[in-house]
């Protein structure tokens, strides 16, 4: 069936599969999603490759990750080519609504962020901590983001912390995009090291599963080319349909705070009575280099 999103014609199908059959979202509702909730994903999606996680017959069936734009795509979505160690990749840029409208279609149920735009594609303008709880309490991740912040704060950032959707929280510090992907996870790394030295019970850097002891680890992998961040307002392929979820720093020290807290189903009733706590992302940002000199 044809739809029509921002003027756009796209061909609309099986709106009634269901996708998330815990919480009866169908393919029809994660469109409905998408085309409701591209006004505050347009901020992070603007200008910036992407790829995404493909679900053709639901959480419970077959899916798969990609890249590049596949073939039969419309001309109208627009690309970028940029080079990658073994060749090149055709990412998607998500111009507008319809783009992200026709990839719900085509199943896409998590999409995922480069951490620089096409204008600089190797001076990214953000970084990210990645924090997964050691265990089955989810106290560590937030006292672990607490901490991050603070390390962060001391050196002159603002950062910024959401849920995953699926098992942690993110804190993601806006910058400006003047440092190579190197130097920025060079000075993550710092940051973490002061935090893991203040906190050594609780942070660790350790990659060994077996040597974390319990402790939290501050994973900065992400921060590199051709590595991508879960977007804003993403959904997860969870069973309760989770979306990784914006938050006030003062909410990471409510103690019922979970990863999957927030859904396709609660997430607009949660925009409803709260500012996005993101909206001034851009606004936050600031020199890396001036934040190497005060650290």
């Amino acid at each position: 069936m044809s739809e029509t999103f921002d003027g756009r014609e796209i061909d609309v199908t099986s709106r009634d599969k269901l996708f998330f059959p815990d919480v009866g979202v169908s393919k029809g509702d994660l469109i409905d999603y998408y085309a409701r909730i591209y006004p505050y994903m347009k901020l992070h999606l603007a200008g910036r490759p992407i790829s995404f996680e493909r679900y053709p017959d639901g959480i419970d069936g077959t899916h798969f990750f990609q890249k590049n734009a596949s073939d039969y795509f419309p001309e109208w979505i627009r690309t970028v080519r940029l080079e990658k160690q073994d060749g090149e990749v055709e990412y998607i840029v998500v111009q507008d609504r319809p783009t992200l409208v026709f990839l719900a279609d085509q199943a896409a149920l998590a999409i995922h962020v480069f951490l620089s735009t096409v204008q600089h594609p190797h001076r990214p303008d953000r970084f990210i901590f990645d924090l997964d709880p050691p265990g089955d309490g989810f106290s560590p991740v937030r006292r672990a983001a607490l901490n991050v912040r603070e390390a962060i704060e001391e050196a002159g950032l603002h950062p910024l912390v959401m849920t995953t959707g699926s098992k942690g929280l993110h804190v993601t510090t806006p910058i400006h995009p003047e440092e190579s992907y190197d130097d920025v996870r060079a000075f993550a790394r710092r940051v973490a090291e002061r935090a893991v030295a203040a906190h050594p019970d609780e942070l660790t850097l350790e990659q060994r599963v077996d040597q974390r002891r319990g402790r939290v680890y501050l994973d900065i992998i992400r921060n590199a080319y051709g590595q991508t961040g879960i977007c804003p307002y993403s959904v997860r392929a969870t069973s309760r349909a989770s979306v990784a979820a914006p938050l006030d720093w003062d909410e990471v020290g409510d103690g019922s705070l979970r990863p999957d807290k927030y859904t396709v189903r609660n997430l607009f009733r949660r925009l409803g009575q709260k500012d996005d706590p993101w909206s001034q992302f851009r606004e936050r940002a600031e020199s890396l280099r001036r934040a190497v000199r005060r650290l």
